[in-house]
C-alpha cells in the first residue's frame, strides 16, 4: 500500500508533532515536579496542595522518573556521572538530572521507533523507504545527545566571548579601589550572560563558607572553558604567593585580548579553505554554463 506524497508528508508530520508534543508534555511535568518537590520541602505543603497540582506533575513525572531510574540499571558504568557532568556544562543541571535525562532518552528512542513503524509502510518500496527509516532511528537515538552537545558548545563559545570583557571590567573595578569579590559582584550586576551567572554562583559559595580556592575550582569544573581555567589558575597562584591582584588581572586582560585576536585571525585564515567546496559545487558550474553555454551552442550549430 502506498500513499501520494502529500498524504504521506501529512501523516509523517502529524506523527512527528504528536511525539514532540508528548515529549514536551512529559518533560515539562518532570521539571515542574522537581521544582515543586524543592518548594514542598521548603514550605511543607499539605496533601491538598499536592492534589492541586496538574496531572503531568502528579502522575506523569513520577512515572517517568521511575522509568529513568529503571533504565539506569542497564546503562554502562559511569554513564550517570558523565551525563550529569555534561548537563552541568550545558547549564541544564538545575532543570534536569541523570534520571530525567535517561527518561528523555527513552522517550526519544521510542518516538523514533514509532515514527519509523508508521512512516516506512506508507512509502513506496525502494531506497527512500530505508532512508526514512534510518533517519527516524538516528533522530530518536542520537537527537537528544546531539542537542546536548550543541548546547555545551554554544555555552562554551559564549563564555569565551564574554571572558575578555569581564576581565577588563574586573581590572577597572579593582584599580578603582574595590576588592576582588566586590569587583565580581559588580560584574554580576552589570554583565548579563552565562559566565556572569557562574560568577554569581561562585560568590554565593564563598558567602556560605566555601574557600575561595575551592569555589574557583568548582567554577572551572562547571564551565570547562580552557581560557577560564587558565584565568582561575592565575588567580589561585596570585592568592597563594601574594602577588598583586590588580597586576595579575592586567596581565590576564592583555593575554585574553591577544588570544581573542588570534582566534579571530585563525577563523579568517580558515574561511578561504571553507569557501572552496561551495564555490566548486555551486558557483563555478553556473559561471561555466553562462560563459561556455553560448559558445557551445554556436559550435553545435556550425557543425
Amino acid at each position: 500500500m502506498s500513499l501520494p506524497i502529500s498524504d504521506l508528508m501529512f501523516v509523517v508530520l502529524s506523527v512527528s508533532v504528536t511525539v514532540l508534543a508528548l515529549a514536551y508534555y512529559v518533560g515539562n511535568g518532570v521539571l515542574k515536579s522537581q521544582k515543586q518537590s524543592v518548594s514542598r520541602l521548603a514550605s511543607l505543603q499539605t496533601r491538598d496542595d499536592i492534589l492541586d497540582q496538574d496531572f503531568s506533575a502528579r502522575a506523569v513525572a513520577p512515572v517517568m522518573q521511575g522509568l529513568g531510574r529503571f533504565a539506569l540499571r542497564f546503562t554502562p558504568t559511569g554513564w550517570v556521572e558523565k551525563s550529569q557532568k555534561k548537563l552541568i556544562h550545558a547549564g541544564w543541571s538545575e532543570r534536569l538530572d541523570g534520571n530525567s535525562w535517561a527518561a528523555i532518552r527513552i522517550i526519544a528512542m521510542i518516538g523514533g521507533v514509532v515514527l519509523m513503524i508508521v512512516a516506512v509502510p506508507l512509502m513506496d518500496p525502494g531506497m527512500m523507504r530505508w532512508f526514512v527509516g534510518i533517519t527516524c532511528l538516528v533522530i530518536g537515538f542520537y537527537g537528544p545527545e546531539a542537542s546536548l552537545n550543541r548546547a555545551i558548545d554554544d555555552r562554551r563559545k559564549s563564555m569565551e566571548r564574554q571572558l575578555p570583557d569581564i576581565i577588563d571590567l574586573l581590572v577597572i573595578s579593582v584599580e578603582a579601589g574595590l576588592g576582588f569579590e566586590a569587583a565580581m559582584g559588580r560584574v554580576v550586576q552589570n554583565v548579563p550572560g552565562d559566565l556572569a551567572q557562574e560568577f554569581q554562583r561562585t560568590l554565593q559559595e564563598t558567602r556560605v563558607g566555601v574557600s575561595r580556592h575551592e569555589a574557583f575550582r568548582n567554577l572551572s569544573e562547571r564551565t570547562d572553558v580552557e581560557d577560564l581555567h587558565s584565568f582561575i589558575l592565575a588567580i589561585i597562584q596570585a592568592d597563594q604567593f601574594g602577588v598583586s591582584i590588580a597586576r595579575m588581572l592586567r596581565v590576564q586582560a592583555d593575554e585574553m585580548r591577544v588570544r581573542r585576536r588570534q582566534r579571530i585571525q585563525e577563523k579568517a585564515f580558515a574561511a578561504p579553505v571553507k569557501m572552496i567546496f561551495p564555490m566548486l559545487l555551486c558557483i563555478f558550474p553556473s559561471i561555466f554554463i553562462v560563459i561556455v553555454g553560448p559558445a557551445a551552442i554556436n559550435i553545435s550549430r556550425a557543425l
